[in-house]
């Protein structure tokens, strides 16, 4: 991945308020060139120990992609007050921008 673009990806990250959720794919459509796929690789690729919310990214079906930090990731979200629906989605209401 091109720095220009993970910056991009990681910048937008960084905005996500708390509270709020984004996907992958609106994520990458607010860069040049991005994919929701390079999003995930962005994130995939932070080393330990960084302050970024990671957490506020979910899929385009307003659920948690399935991976080894989604249970950390639920909770992070529950305790910003997002709010999951019996299916796990997450409400409409919070997704940002």
């Amino acid at each position: 991945m091109k720095p220009a673009l993970r910056e991009q990806i990681l910048t937008i990250i960084a905005e996500i308020p708390a509270g709020r959720v984004t996907t992958y794919g609106r994520i990458a459509a607010m860069t040049d060139g991005g994919t929701p796929r390079l999003v995930a690789r962005a994130l995939r690729d932070l080393p330990q120990g960084h302050d970024l919310p990671w957490f506020r990214v979910i899929t385009a079906s307003r659920r948690l992609a399935d991976h080894p930090g989604a249970i950390e990731q639920r909770a992070r979200l529950v305790s910003e007050g997002v709010l999951f629906d019996g299916g796990g989605r997450v409400a409409s209401e919070v997704l940002w921008p």
